[in-house]
């Protein structure tokens, strides 16, 4: 098994964290530098995660979580579970979006329809993973949870959010600091 991506991905930290003691090789991509090429020749998605399985090549973190998890014998996610990824997903899309275009040199403070709507699906997202955090729906440590506590921490290392008013989000990521393969994946190392 060959997981392509790179230290700093949520969405691959994810996946190394759901992978635990599987034993497979890890390809870290500079996929906006040097590494384009490598990326080209195994995403026609330019995107990452990427795993390479028994000449299997899954593309999108959601769908070799799936694929690592049937493997693995754990339970489907259920339709409450799907949608807590929709909005761990929509939330950290946004947020990449966020971060890549002010990489790109715009102002992304600017009142603009396009980064509004970014700011408010990020925040109304957070305000509701938070709420559902403070019911006890992430005290599962699934692939949900992983997801969350991946995105929180990475939104919080890029400093893309201010977490008031979501403060149990970050209670929640420092709670789980400790897990398997969290501090082994932890971007702030790379």
């Amino acid at each position: 098994m060959k997981l392509i991506g790179s230290t700093t991905s949520p969405y691959v930290r994810r996946i190394r964290i759901l992978l635990d003691e599987e034993r497979y090789e890890f390809l870290n991509l500079d996929i906006y530098g040097e590494d384009r090429d490598e990326l080209r020749r195994n995403n026609p998605t330019l995107k990452i995660p990427v795993l390479e399985d028994e000449g299997q090549e899954i593309y999108d973190s959601r769908i070799i979580a799936r694929y690592i998890s049937a493997k693995q014998g754990r339970d489907p996610l259920t339709w409450d579970q799907q949608n807590q990824l929709t909005m761990i997903d929509g939330a950290n899309d946004s947020a990449v979006t966020m971060l890549l275009s002010e990489r790109s040199g715009i102002d992304t403070s600017q009142d603009l329809m396009f980064y509004n709507l970014q700011r408010e699906r990020i925040m109304t997202t957070l305000r509701t993973l938070a709420a559902m955090v403070e019911d006890g729906q992430f005290e599962t440590w699934n692939y949900p949870a992983i997801c969350l506590y991946c995105m929180v921490d990475w939104l919080d290392f890029r400093d893309l959010v201010d977490f008031t008013g979501v403060e149990s989000l970050l209670a929640f990521r420092d709670s789980r600091k400790d897990y398997p393969w969290v501090a082994e994946t932890d971007p702030r190392n790379s």
